[in-house]
């Protein structure tokens, strides 16, 4: 399957990346020939030095027998035009990355117009996220996620207090027909393995057989805990933090957005209704208190720094706020992150490629997909013929140690695999993986 990826950065490097591990010929066309030369020395790619908005250079590489196109350049009207002309020269699906607030409100007028067939956004992708953590958690009824005969559960270890301190191994005393799949830790989401212990701060993603986690559910719910998210405090005015203010004024939360640039604190306040616009530095700590930061039910972080969005988010939790939330896009921070203790850490890039991943690998007979806190993904398949991995015992897959096959529905049947279980053609396969492991999981699922 022939790919191109227009713009060589952070998103079409690490979607190259991934698709690499599958079965995909990647060509990356860029007009900085020293980013080129850097890339196609750390991947087995073909690389273009042009201008893709040039139709000859879209011609010369011969688009028309592209199974997809990608345009991820720095510039929204470029990446709209790339992928309407590689359409137009016969490319079977294109996406672009539309990044710019004015164009969200017209985006089905866009892809109609263009013939673009998915438009990724990642600052709305991350928006999106954080609202369902905060707004979503809020007003949810009872958390399960089902597919068929199997449902999916979250609920803080403390819950159920037979399984505080146990190791994983030993979780099936206690619930026999059940797996946890993963564990949010501290704000990081981990897939735990044997030597992994469950503690009392954890929320756990249980995954069984529907009945039974219903039942399960019936124990662990915290009914009415959820029913006011009222004040939420957001640290940069920026595209994420744009979006998530509009969408959670119009939730009905009191938003106060703290945007230190004044020119876009006017433009902040002429498009959004309802939200407090505060014109200063998110890092002075005083203006924050005199703000009543303390009353705040959340805080989320979404400056252009990293290093401010962590100091910001620990500052928060020191002063009790509930829920914090930071945005953070560098992968060196994962570790630090886990000791801060901060509620839920997202990483843009993670999540957008994701999304383009998905659109991609739809042919591989992706039933359906949900991306846990925003940082690993649980999907479901249907084995095929052609993959490599049907009829290998798990324990000879070698998985990687950020994916899990947690679940197998074979006709009537829920099977909670083991080492020994082998997944046979036309099984439904329930796959939790990590974001930061996706690449691993296109290796995964790859043909033979």
């Amino acid at each position: 399957m022939k790919v191109a990826i227009v713009g060589a950065g952070k998103l079409g490097y690490r979607v190259a990346a991934a698709l690499l591990g599958g079965d995909y010929a990647i060509t990356i066309i860029d007009k900085n020939e020293t980013v080129l030369n850097k890339l196609s020395m750390q991947l087995d790619v073909l690389t273009i030095n042009a201008d893709a908005r040039d139709i000859s250079v879209l011609k010369g590489a011969d688009i028309g027998t592209f199974n997809y196109l990608l345009a991820v350049t720095d510039n929204d009207e470029s990446n709209i035009l790339i992928a309407a002309f590689a359409k137009k020269l016969g490319c079977r699906h294109v996406i672009a990355r539309v990044r710019d607030p004015e164009h969200m409100n017209q985006l089905g007028f866009i892809k109609e117009t263009m013939g673009i067939d998915s438009i990724v956004n990642p600052d709305l992708s991350i928006t999106v996220e954080i609202y369902k953590y905060l707004a979503e958690k809020y007003t949810l009824s009872n958390g399960i996620f089902t597919s068929g005969k199997i449902a999916l559960i979250e609920f803080p270890a403390k819950k159920y207090p037979a399984l505080l301190n146990l190791a994983i191994p030993q979780v099936k005393n206690v619930l026999p027909n059940m797996l946890i799949a993963a564990i949010s830790r501290n704000g990081k989401v981990i897939i735990p393995h044997g030597d992994d212990v469950i503690k009392p701060g954890d929320f756990l993603y249980v995954i069984g057989e529907k009945e039974e986690i219903v039942d399960l559910n019936k124990t662990v719910h915290e009914r009415g805990k959820y029913t006011n998210l009222q004040k939420v405090m957001i640290i940069g005015g920026g595209k994420t933090g744009f979006y998530l203010a509009r969408m959670l004024s119009e939730f009905g939360a009191a938003v106060k957005l703290v945007e230190k640039n004044l020119d876009r604190c006017r433009y902040l306040s002429t498009h959004l209704n309802n939200v407090m616009i505060l014109h200063s530095d998110g890092t002075d700590l005083s203006l924050l208190e005199e703000e009543n930061m303390d009353e705040m039910d959340a805080f989320v972080t979404a400056t252009g720094y990293d290093e401010e969005n962590l100091l910001l988010a620990l500052t928060a939790k020191q002063h009790g706020i509930d829920d914090v939330i930071s945005k953070v896009s560098h992968e060196s921070y994962k570790d630090l992150i886990e000791r801060m203790g901060v509620d839920m850490v997202l990483n843009p890039l993670d999540i957008t490629a994701s999304n383009i991943l998905c659109f991609i690998q739809g042919s591989k007979k992706i039933i359906s997909s949900l991306l846990i806190q925003g940082q690993a993904e649980i999907m479901e398949i249907v084995a095929h013929s052609h993959m490599t991995m049907l009829g290998v015992p798990l324990s000879q897959l070698n998985l990687p140690d950020g994916v899990l096959i947690a679940a197998i529905h074979r006709g009537q049947q829920v099977i909670i695999p083991n080492g020994d279980t082998a997944i046979e053609w036309n099984d439904r396969v329930i796959i939790l993986s990590l974001l930061s492991a996706i690449g691993d999981l296109e290796k995964l699922l790859k043909n033979k």
